[in-house]
Parts: C-alpha cells; structure tokens; sequence
C-alpha cells in the first residue's frame, strides 16, 4: 500500500491568489489607520459633520481625515451632504452600501467583546 504523503494537494497554494479574492476586495476598502474607525463612528452617530470625526478620531491631521473621507465617499461606503449656508455645514453618514459592510465589520466588534482579556 503506498503512502499519500509525498502527494500535492488538488488545490495547491501555487495555483492560489489572494489579491482575487472577496477578502482582499474587502480589505482594500477598509485599509488603513483610520477607516474602520471613521467608519463605526457613522454607524453609531450619523450624520457626523468633519470637526466632529475629527474630535472622535483624536490626533488626525485634516489632510489626512479629508484624503480618508474621500477614498471611503469614492468606494460609496459613505456620503458627503453639503449644505449651502454659511459658515458651509457639511455632513457625513453611511450609504446603503456602507450599511450593509457595517454588518460585517459589527461581527469584529462581538468577537472582541467575547475574546477581550
């Protein structure tokens, strides 16, 4: 009887790859120091205008919370609702598609929950 361990696998790791894959779709648009944050921020407390994000976010250049928040409006995880008064208002919250992401990154918060030390 001969032994199947010097056989490769059927779904070898060099066939694999990972940029391909809807986890590294996902990731890309959460990437970063400040997205996922900015991003349950909004769920918690839209709509959320730019000073207040900035506040809850601590040290964050502008530049920084503004190339962020465009990236985020770019991928339609979130909207920008411009108000036109002055001083100019503006207000951030999430759009269905950034909900419906929500439900996903809300799953980090129960696991954390339930494995913090």
């Amino acid at each position: 009887m001969e032994s199947d361990i010097n056989h490769e696998p059927s779904h070898a790791i060099d066939d694999a790859q990972f940029e391909g894959t809807g986890y590294s779709y996902t990731l890309s648009l959460i990437s970063g120091k400040h997205k996922m944050v900015i991003l349950y921020c909004l769920m918690e407390y839209q709509p959320v205008r730019f000073n207040e994000l900035k506040r809850y976010l601590g040290k964050i250049s502008d530049k920084t919370l503004s190339q962020n928040l465009k990236e985020l409006e770019g991928d339609d995880l979130i909207r920008r609702k411009v108000y036109p008064q002055i001083p100019p208002k503006v207000e951030y919250s999430l759009t269905e598609r950034g909900e419906s992401l929500m439900k996903v990154l809300d799953q980090l918060c129960v696991w954390g929950e339930a494995n913090r030390r």
